[in-house]
């Protein structure tokens, strides 16, 4: 490829992945301004990749390159994060305020809960697979595991969801 077709090619992933990548990145680092620069940052070492080393595999080498932009970021920010005794003190609870059980016990909010209640690993699986619509081999290739191992992480998260679930629903007819 050519310097103008290989714009083309940037532009193009561009316009079809920044929105999901933008998603993506927001739910690893949880702030909108910080998201923007990994997914630009993403973009920047696209265009610094030959295509043919990133031909067929576009999709899981974008989000592998943010998911590890991403956590760099949130590593660098957490080494950095520094509260006085004072700050933390005034700092709102993360626990939901109790006006607001109502609505977090809801559709999507429920199952928002239950899966944070799953390890970190397969909630990233789940929210690749599902939110993302990946599939399990770019899931894999993102995260460097075998394909197999997605398979698994997901089904055994999958399993989990339902039971606590049912566990959840059983407490809720028995109130």
């Amino acid at each position: 490829m050519g310097p103008k077709s290989d714009e083309a090619w940037v532009r193009a992933l561009l316009a079809e992945h920044q929105g999901r990548l933008m998603r993506y990145a927001w739910r690893l680092t949880r702030n909108a301004d910080t998201a923007h620069d990994v997914v630009q940052e993403t973009f920047l070492r696209l265009c610094r990749q030959r295509p043919a080393d990133v031909a067929g595999h576009e999709l899981a080498w974008l989000y592998r390159v943010c998911r590890q932009r991403a956590l760099d970021v949130c590593r660098k920010e957490r080494r950095m994060s520094v509260l006085s005794r004072e700050t933390a003190e005034n700092r709102p609870s993360p626990a939901p305020p109790p006006e607001s059980a109502i609505e977090n016990a809801e559709g999507g909010a429920q199952l928002a809960q239950l899966v944070a209640r799953l390890d970190p690993q397969q909630q990233e699986v789940v929210r690749l697979k599902f939110t993302e619509g990946l599939k399990y081999r770019e899931i894999a290739d993102v995260l460097g595991l075998s394909t197999s191992h997605v398979g698994v992480l997901i089904h055994t998260a999958l399993k989990q969801l339902r039971s606590q679930l049912a566990t959840d629903l059983a407490n809720t007819a028995g109130d």
